[in-house]
Order: C-alpha cells, then structure tokens, then sequence
C-alpha cells in the first residue's frame, strides 16, 4: 500500500480503522468528521503552531479527526486526503451538508445582511457553505452569517474553465503550503482551480505529476491551453501555447510569463528541466 505519510493517516500509536490488518499501530480509531469554522486553517506536521505547514483547509472543509487532544486534532482533509494537525478551535461539528460554495477568489461573511455589516470571516475560492435563506441580496449561512449571493454557486454548478479559474489569481502573493486568494503555492493554484471546475486534483505537485490526466512528451513543444507543466518541486498551467501561469517565488506571486523564459531561469537555478507534462482529461475529451 502508499506508504506516503502525507496521506496515510496511520502513526506508531494511532490509525484508522480502515488500516487495520495494513499498517502497525497500538490502537485503529473510527474517527469523527469535523467542519473548518474559519476562513481558513493551516494543516501542520506536528501540534505546534510552529511546526512546517503543508496545506491550508477552508472553510466548511471536511476534516476527520482520528485524535483530538492538548487543542489539537489529528486526521485527514476529505477533499484531498492530506494528514496532519489542525487547532481544535478552528473546528466545528458538521450541522448540514454543505449546499454552496464561494465562486469569487475571496468574499465575506457579514454578521447582518447588509454591506455595512462587521465582517465575521474572510472566505476564499472553493470554502463550503449551507445556505438556509435569503433576503435581498445577502444569502444566509447556517450559523456563520451572511454573504453575497452574487459570489456563491450550488456546489454541483462546475466552472468550465480551469484555466480561466487560475487566471483570476494573477498577483496573489506566493506562500508555501497556501490555497487562499491571499496567498498561494503553485500546486495549490492548480489545485483550486480545478475543484472548482469539479475536477479531482491531489495537493502536491509529485502528486499531479503522477496522476492528472494523460502524460505527455516532458518537452516545451505541443503543448495547449491547459496542460500542467512539471519541474522538481513546481508545476505551472499553460494559458496558450506558448505561456505558462504559475505561482511562483522569482515573481513571489501568481504571474503570467513565456514558458521559454521560466524554462531558463528555472533550469539555471535548483529546479533543473521540465520532468512532466500531464494533459487533463477534460482537455483529452476535446
């Protein structure tokens, strides 16, 4: 089985039920899913808030904890799969599936229903929300306020375009481990982009190369609006032909720029040459 501690929710003393007969641990564990509560949360590797990050979960996220102690809880991120530690006050039990999400790369929930209203939390692209009513033009989300209807979608209502979802982060700052309009990383941006077009997509970039789509030649040349270009430890999306979109620490943003030019420079520092191309099966479709 994938030993890959990034998605195997199994340590020396605790695992998931589902491991059992699988891994070794001290004791197998069912679980409870919780809600993320807030815009969002930092998924660490260890119950300390200084700890590396590796993802971010947002809000009304599924995440189901094996462990819950010292304002901690350990488990795995449903969309993704991804495990590690998250605060235990920045989780909520589950009242109602969600029914929408956030459309727009960020947007509020308001204490009131209307535009003077205190903000009660900053909500990025992708965040799960349970809609319970509307007056005027503010939707009402259970127990967490209200937000514009204009910058949330049923969750079955798909974007077309993935790339088009990735354009409109374009000068969002980078940050590892991020998956906000706030700040990114770059397989973060691959990632919210097609969730949102209702595509499956892993969280890291070794992930994507190994399982989006079709492979292709691992070369700059034949590619289309789409494919997913790989180097060791970064990936980017191609707008055209000829130009790549990435989230990226030379720009320290998400940026727009010639795929030969970002093939150089990246070739003259540590990530060395391309090592994948993937074509997404929506685009193999096409």
């Amino acid at each position: 089985m994938n030993e890959d501690r990034r998605r195997l929710p199994a340590r020396g003393d605790i695992a998931a039920v589902h491991l059992r007969g699988k891994v070794a641990a001290e004791r197998f564990v069912a679980g409870r899913g919780f809600h993320v509560s807030v815009g969002w949360v930092p998924l660490l590797r260890a119950p300390d808030a200084a700890a590396p990050i590796d993802t971010e979960l947002l809000f009304g996220e599924t995440f189901h904890a094996y462990e819950v102690r010292n304002g901690w809880a350990w488990g795995q991120a449903e969309s993704d799969g991804y495990v590690g530690y998250v605060r235990e006050d920045a989780l909520m039990a589950p009242a109602a599936a969600p029914t929408h999400m956030i459309s727009v790369p960020r947007s509020f929930l308001l204490a009131e229903p209307k535009v003077t209203a205190r903000m009660r939390h900053c909500v990025s692209m992708n965040s799960l929300l349970t809609v319970t009513g509307q007056q005027d033009m503010f939707c009402a989300v259970s127990s967490s306020g209200w937000i514009h209807k204009d910058h949330i979608v049923p969750i079955e209502q798909h974007a077309p375009d993935f790339v088009a979802v990735a354009a409109l982060f374009l000068g969002v700052p980078y940050l590892w481990g991020g998956r906000t309009s706030l700040g990114i990383d770059c397989s973060g941006l691959v990632q919210i982009a097609m969730q949102r077009a209702g595509l499956a997509c892993p969280r890291d970039s070794d992930m994507q190369a190994a399982e989006i789509g079709t492979p292709r030649p691992a070369a700059a040349e034949g590619l289309r609006r789409g494919d997913l270009v790989f180097w060791r430890g970064h990936v980017g999306i191609m707008m055209d032909s000829e130009n790549l979109l990435h989230a990226n620490a030379h720009h320290m943003c998400v940026a727009s720029e010639p795929l030969s030019q970002a093939a150089t420079r990246i070739a003259a520092g540590e990530g060395g040459k391309i090592i994948a191309v993937r074509r997404p099966d929506t685009l193999c479709r096409e």
